[in-house]
């Protein structure tokens, strides 16, 4: 990772860059170091002692969005391998801690050998711009317990996110159950239930 990190508006989301090497043969870049990305803290990944323990490659054709992906405990390290997406990041600590509250948006468009570092509390989704591939690091292996989410267009949120000229309805392509996600108010409700539900 470059030292040239560049800022958020959001706490502990982190932007940069990778460094990479080409010539006539190909590339190298060097996507991730545990001595230059630094400790992880409980703020960042919402557990004590965590590490990156897993890693994903995504790939989604233009026009694929994936998202608004929430996690409780876990922190994403995302790396653009190919093609260019739109990133929507909205900080959705204050609405939980104040369903009064408005979420915090945050959009920017990665291309290749961009990174960005999502903290727990941060929900996330991408769009992709043209044919993405999207590496991307996590500290909790993956058992479905902590994937939640919400409407990718839920107004009240209201991620600016383009319409697709190449859809005749404007709309991104969706899976069942980004398409079927409840709104960000819905889903504070359900997890403000679970917490005060006897055990």
């Amino acid at each position: 990772m470059s030292p040239q990190e560049a800022g958020s508006s959001l706490a502990g989301v982190r932007y940069g860059r990778v460094n990479r090497l080409a010539d006539r043969r190909g590339s190298f870049a060097e996507l991730w170091r545990a001595s230059t990305f630094g400790e992880i803290g409980l703020e960042d990944a919402g557990l004590p002692n965590a590490r990156f323990v897993q890693a994903n490659l995504s790939t989604s054709a233009q026009g694929v969005l994936r998202g608004l992906h929430y996690h409780r405990r876990q922190l994403d390290y995302w790396t653009v391998v190919g093609g260019r997406a739109l990133v929507a990041l909205v900080d959705v600590r204050p609405v939980v801690a104040d369903p009064t509250r408005h979420a915090i948006v945050e959009t920017r468009e990665l291309g290749e050998c961009e990174t960005v570092t999502i903290p727990t509390g941060v929900a996330h989704g991408f769009l992709a711009l043209e044919p993405l591939s999207l590496l991307y690091l996590v500290t909790n292996e993956y058992d479905g317990s902590d994937e939640l989410g919400f409407a990718w267009d839920d107004p009240a949120v209201g991620v600016p996110w383009p319409v697709i000229p190449s859809r005749p309805d404007g709309r991104p392509t969706l899976s069942d159950r980004d398409s079927s996600n409840p709104t960000l108010l819905e889903l504070v409700e359900r997890l403000r239930g679970s917490q005060n539900r006897p055990r």
